[in-house]
């Protein structure tokens, strides 16, 4: 366990840690599904930056890949319940140097951008697929 993520769930208990790490996997998932992914040796480059609408649309995905219908009560377990709470962990990984800043980032970014529960809702297909049908027993 990272020791500066356990110090941001005292500080704040609003958040479990796994919250915290999630956010830190869905920037990694958010930079590689965009084309952004860190280069080996590579300095921190202002090309691999994901903006707060990409993180929080990647938060999304990860979660839905993650935890498939499932994603919503994770995520209410964990304590995020709307978008400016993901740009409250964001800003707080960033706070213990976690996760890096642009200059054009601010916590504006990710307010009430959209209903975070129904997103996870939504996002999730129940799919059929190859079924045997009755008939074919």
């Amino acid at each position: 366990m990272d020791p500066r993520i356990l110090e941001l769930c005292r500080e704040d208990p609003r958040f479990a840690y796994e919250a915290y790490e999630f956010v830190c996997d869905a920037v990694t998932f958010t930079q590689d599904r965009l084309g952004r992914a860190a280069v080996e040796h590579e300095e921190e480059s202002d090309d691999r930056h994901v903006s707060g609408g990409e993180l929080l649309n990647g938060t999304c995905a990860l979660a839905i890949r993650e935890f498939g219908m499932m994603a919503p009560v994770v995520f209410k377990q964990w304590g995020i319940r709307t978008t400016d709470h993901v740009g409250e962990i964001v800003f707080k990984l960033i706070k213990v140097q976690r996760l890096s800043k642009s200059d054009r980032d601010d916590p504006d970014d990710f307010r009430d951008l959209f209903d975070l529960a129904q997103a996870l809702r939504d996002g999730f297909e129940i799919t059929l697929g190859d079924t045997a049908k009755r008939g074919d027993r």
